[in-house]
């Protein structure tokens, strides 16, 4: 004992240089930012909740590295409101200055994109981007809005005349009149064209870069980001209750990328992965619970289904899908545990595929269960339903192999012969059975067993 607890100790000496090491290169790599340093944060794809932990985290670690100021670069279709209002929340909050940027060429900002857009001091667009189309989308499916006609101004947020118009119900109108609210203060709080803001979200108005440069939706056109800190320079945007002047020409470029939290974070809460690993998590406990003592299907199933409640409990799910899915399930295997005509299995699979397909909001850009996904995992239980449907007919027809009912009307042969009434020995399945037959029978005659009784077998010539 004493020497084990000798190794542990040199051991622990033996590393603790490394460990002091790595704890202090994060301080000393943060401490050589100069002061003309600009971070640059990348946001490429659907907005969600991987996204906003990168954005919060990031700026973070830019402003302690002494960051004047964030290049947010913005490529996405849109996604989840609550992600969106995180960042956005943590870029009000921020201590320097947001430059939202829409690059590459061909990128858009669209549906949160577009009020991410909105939030920052600077907004900037490379050529050939887009943005808006920023209406709401609820779970359950799209809400449709009335769009303005021709020469018609949309009208006013939450007027009566609006909502005669529309004609939906009340949740659509509440969800419509707060998005429209939030962009409008975004809007007036950087001084940005307020009325198109409306537009993109009442009517999912869209503009090219530009048409927004000229209808003050942004600030310039930037070809890329040292452009853009050109274009920046020198002007005065205000950050929290201050005014400050930018000083970023010239200014270096730092890039942070995501964590390796942030990029497990995005794998998992991809609706397919997710979808894939709460099955995963729910047939390894089932196989499990069949086959107790395999040990490997129960533990990677209940990892895989805690994980893959983590990622559900962070995207739009619709839980009357969750419940189906479950149903489903729950159909499958009594299908398979006590079979029948297929009524459970069709009912389950039924159930399943409906389930899937209402799991996930498929209106949120980016945010729906792959199709495809769903109609394999649905063709494979339909093959094996068919599969167990006729398992079971077909063992219905088959013939007993073993017990009183499998044994009447073998054949086997006499060892020995016998008399009328008398009692010798036969072979029959690889067994010696003592025999009794009403007729005399010489030795190596075939018969058929009759009936059993007990240890002795009633035979009749073949």
């Amino acid at each position: 004992m004493r020497r084990w607890l000798w190794l542990v100790y040199v051991a622990v000496l033996c590393t603790l240089p490394m460990q002091v090491a790595f704890a202090v290169e994060p301080a000393v790599a943060g401490g050589t930012a100069t002061h003309g340093m600009v971070a640059q944060i990348t946001l490429d794809g659907p907005i969600g909740p991987a996204a906003a932990e990168y954005f919060d985290d990031a700026s973070k670690r830019a402003v302690a590295d002494g960051a004047v100021a964030i290049v947010l670069r913005l490529d996405t279709p849109g996604g989840l409101a609550d992600s969106m209002r995180q960042i956005i929340a943590g870029m009000l909050a921020s201590k320097v200055p947001v430059l939202v940027y829409v690059a590459p060429q061909g990128a858009r900002a669209a549906s949160a994109g577009t009020y991410i857009l909105y939030a920052g001091q600077i907004a900037a667009m490379a050529p050939a981007t887009h943005l808006g189309a920023a209406t709401p989308v609820q779970l359950g499916g799209a809400t449709p809005m009335p769009l303005p006609k021709a020469g018609e101004q949309p009208a006013p947020a939450g007027s009566a005349a609006k909502d005669e118009a529309a004609g939906d119900d009340a949740e659509s109108h509440k969800v419509m009149n707060d998005a429209i609210a939030y962009i409008r203060s975004l809007a007036q709080l950087r001084g940005r064209n307020a009325q198109w803001a409306e537009q993109a979200v009442r009517g999912a108005a869209t503009l090219t870069a530009s048409e927004a440069a000229q209808q003050h939706v942004i600030d310039f056109v930037a070809t890329d980001v040292a452009d853009l800190l050109a274009k920046a320079d020198g002007r005065k945007v205000q950050v929290g209750d201050r005014d400050v002047t930018l000083q970023l020409k010239g200014a270096s470029v730092r890039e942070y990328a995501p964590g390796a939290r942030t990029r497990f974070l995005a794998i998992i809460t991809n609706p397919t992965i997710a979808y894939l690993l709460l099955l995963a998590g729910i047939f390894g406990l089932l196989l499990e619970a069949m086959h107790p003592g395999a040990m490997l299907p129960g533990i990677a199933g209940g990892i895989c289904l805690l994980v893959g409640l983590y990622a559900l409990q962070l995207l739009p799910v619709n839980y009357a899908g969750l419940a189906l899915m479950a149903l489903g399930v729950g159909l499958l295997v009594a299908e398979a545990a006590n079979p029948s005509v297929g009524a459970f299995g069709a009912g389950g699979l039924v159930s399943f595929v409906v389930g899937s397909v209402m799991l996930m909001n498929t209106g949120v850009p980016g945010y729906g269960v792959n199709l495809g996904v769903i109609a394999g995992i649905a063709a494979c239980a339909a093959g094996l339903l068919a599969l167990i449907v006729w398992l079971v007919f077909h063992s219905r027809r088959a013939h007993q192999v073993t017990g009183d009912a499998a044994m009447q009307m073998d054949i086997g042969e006499l060892l020995e012969p016998v008399e009328a009434g008398g009692e010798a020995w036969m072979m029959v399945r690889g067994e010696r059975w003592r025999v009794r037959c009403d007729s005399a029978l010489p030795a190596g005659t075939s018969v058929r067993i009759v009936r059993r009784q007990g240890l002795l077998l009633w035979v009749e010539p073949l």
